[in-house]
């Protein structure tokens, strides 16, 4: 349920702000990350990076340059909600350590069997920037969709 609505409520969130002018994909609102559609980017890119890391896979470099078009991120981000639930009827047989990162502001020891905290922190990152993308899109009076838990199951589970 919970990676089902990760996936769905990305999707329904990329398929709003497809419709959105280039112009209003470069919006953005004091104390949110970043433009609209610099957000749905990093969501999508980082999201990729949690399910390579879970996975135990090389993570390779980051992606620099300008975002991916929308369609791309939502073509990924389709593949990846897909993905979610196969690594998910999976999780038992992955087994991701995380290197220590001293260097890093604040350093991180060492995590071994860590699969459960990566999808805690996939499930987090994609609340947390969703939520950015849509105070962006209401501080500019655009509608936001509705992404909650609730909404997933009526529009997922409809009644009849």
């Amino acid at each position: 349920m919970v990676l089902g609505h990760h996936g769905w409520a990305t999707l329904t969130l990329l398929d709003r702000c497809l419709a959105l002018s280039p112009e209003q994909l470069q919006l953005t609102t004091s104390g949110t990350f970043g433009s609209i559609h610099a957000t749905l980017s990093h969501l999508v890119l980082a999201d990729g990076r949690y399910q390579r890391r879970i996975a135990g896979e090389v993570l390779g470099p980051r992606h620099q340059g300008p975002p991916p078009p929308l369609a791309t991120l939502r073509a990924q981000m389709e593949r990846q909600a897909a993905r979610w639930l196969e690594r998910l009827d999976r999780l038992d047989e992955l087994d991701c350590s995380l290197p220590a990162e001293p260097d890093s502001d604040p350093p991180y020891p060492a995590i071994e069997h860590a699969a459960t905290l990566v999808l805690a922190q996939a499930v987090h990152h994609g609340n947390e920037h969703r939520t950015h993308v849509k105070t962006v899109l209401g501080a500019h009076g655009l509608d936001d969709p509705e992404l909650s838990a609730w909404e997933y199951v009526r529009v997922i589970r409809p009644e009849g």
